[in-house]
């Protein structure tokens, strides 16, 4: 069972609202833009888009569907021929309701309510483009935190090879610190020696 539209009941009874709301419906075909109150143009925009998708299908059994509600041959078919090709690249969003303010005498609430007719369409991608852009950027994110993990593994390994490069220079000079140092003792040595056997030599050799 279909949910009851919320709200009074416009007209006495739900044929007499159907009847409302196709006279709308026709006069809205007809002239592109009717005045009427806010509470008839709300309900009638569902209606109204409705129909416009149908005669978008611009099938035998759409335009029988149609006529069940707009009666008026003529509006019918200005609405396959006219309008629904206007909205071809359009997926909804057929109408646009504008509050004008309340109406003098009984104070009710007015609005304007048109068809969207000679308006851009911002260009909206496809759910596969979008499925696509996404799994993209999805799949570039790894591989640009593998790119940036790569890059600080090479910083690191350059790193080390600089350390063990400036360690095995300062081993480097630090051996040829000591083969002097074992040089020098050793000169010194002999040194000693030579002097020790000028003062162990006698006397008279001199």
């Amino acid at each position: 069972m279909p949910t009851p539209t919320k709200g009074h009941r416009l007209g006495g009874s739900p044929a007499h609202e159907r009847h409302i709301l196709a006279n709308l419906a026709t006069a809205l075909f007809q002239h592109g833009r009717i005045t009427t109150t806010e509470a008839k143009a709300k309900r009638l925009r569902p209606v109204a888009e409705r129909l416009i998708t149908f005669a978008k299908r611009g099938d035998l059994h759409a335009r029988r569907h149609v006529l069940t509600v707009v009666t008026d041959k003529g509006v019918v078919h200005q609405l396959f021929t006219e309008i629904a090709p206007e909205f071809s690249e359009r997926d909804g969003g057929y109408t646009r309701i504008t509050k004008i303010g309340p109406r003098k005498g009984d104070n009710a609430a007015m609005a304007v309510i048109e068809l969207v007719r000679g308006e851009p369409v911002a260009a909206r991608p496809r759910r596969r483009a979008r499925r696509a852009a996404a799994d993209a950027t999805t799949a570039a994110a790894p591989a640009a935190t593998t790119a940036a993990a790569e890059a600080e593994a090479d910083e690191a390994a350059e790193a080390s090879a600089a350390e063990a490069t400036e360690a095995g220079e300062a081993d480097e000079v630090q051996d040829v610190d000591d083969v002097a140092d074992e040089a020098a003792a050793q000169d010194s040595d002999e040194d000693d020696a030579e002097a020790g056997d000028e003062d162990g030599k006698p006397a008279g050799d001199a």
